[in-house]
């Protein structure tokens, strides 16, 4: 059995072919694609995060809003560029969002991955320490959101406070018991996977990876999980770890289906650089009828070791559409792949 999710991108644009021309449109409507989604039986709304972009930046007022509308759905992000933040600021908002909630949030963290300008983290006013690289500062700004949410006091209070003050050094508030457990991490390569393994973070795994032995990207995917997995239990955690993987995945049932996504259906893996120097797969979309994605999936070895799959919507299309996108996975594919 496996949890099914979306992933949305967030994207806006003024085209005459959206339905997200704004981005009031793409907000309003990701709130309410979250309440759909519940209501037809979807486990999780997961939102991307990219700067500088006409699509979602700040995920925190966003997963507020539809932990307050819904129930029972999981709430998360895939990923949050962890260079871009302050990580005490973040632990305040998380825990505040994840209340509001009712501890559904699945936040998905990473030291980041190519934007929209060039060292975008020094306009927010971060710089690497003398020697270390962004991807660095990423991770070491990730330890202490992690440490920080724990709850353990660590700041000296003032002998005289505004207000009253508990004995001892104090933490941050709100104070949300269990996010700490429930942080992913989006890892592009094998060695970030068994970071995140050694320091108790879910993975999160995208349709994205680093080459690293040439093969296609679902097997290359499937062994960074499986090393992933070995790390962890290595590390010696009680509690079980969580993996999820990103598709795109479109069952042609209609004819809007077949005009929209049709052409993705002899998609293959590509190859190519990103950031100019690192050789990456990118994963190949999949299209079809749903007799066929059920056969083509099954022989995916990624989604196999996985216990979440994230479905990537075209958030542009609407709320109606994707819906209907989802409906036809859950309807038509997931009961033949045992995925519910």
């Amino acid at each position: 059995m496996k949890k099914v999710g979306f992933l949305s991108f967030g994207h806006w644009a003024n085209h005459s072919a959206y339905k997200t021309r704004t981005a009031a449109d793409t907000l309003l409507q990701s709130i309410d694609m979250a309440v759909a989604a519940e209501e037809i039986g979807i486990n999780g709304a997961y939102f991307r995060v990219h700067h500088f972009a006409a699509q979602l930046a700040s995920p925190f007022p966003l997963l507020s809003a539809i932990g307050a509308k819904t129930n029972k759905i999981e709430i998360g992000t895939g990923v949050i560029d962890m260079r871009y933040e302050n990580p005490l600021y973040m632990v305040e908002d998380a825990g505040a969002a994840d209340l509001i909630s009712g501890g559904r949030l699945q936040l998905g963290i990473s030291r980041g991955s190519p934007e929209q300008v060039i060292d975008g983290w020094r306009h927010f006013g971060y710089e690497p320490a003398e020697g270390k690289t962004d991807a660095d500062m990423g991770r070491e700004k990730a330890l202490e959101f992690l440490d920080k949410l724990k709850g353990v006091g660590f700041a000296e209070p003032n002998p005289y406070p505004m207000f009253p003050n508990p004995p001892g050094l104090l933490r941050l508030e709100p104070y949300s018991e269990g996010l700490r457990e429930r942080i992913w991490w989006g890892a592009a390569s094998n060695a970030t996977a068994v970071w995140a393994a050694e320091n108790g973070m879910h993975l999160q795994s995208s349709t994205l990876k680093y080459d690293e032995s040439g093969k296609p990207f679902h097997i290359q995917q499937a062994e960074q999980i499986r090393l992933y997995k070995e790390a962890w239990k290595n590390a010696g955690h009680q509690r079980e770890p969580r993996v999820s993987v990103s598709r795109s995945i479109f069952a042609l049932v209609t004819d809007q289906d077949r005009y929209y996504f049709g052409q993705e259906a002899d998609r293959k893996d590509k190859f190519g650089y990103i950031e100019s120097d690192k050789r990456a797969v990118f994963g190949k979309s999949y299209a079809a009828e749903p007799d066929k994605l059920i056969e083509e999936l099954s022989k995916d070895e990624a989604i196999q070791e996985a216990d979440t799959i994230l479905l990537t919507i075209p958030n542009t299309l609407g709320v109606d559409y994707n819906v209907h996108v989802l409906s036809s996975i859950i309807e038509h594919v997931a009961p033949g792949l045992g995925w519910r």
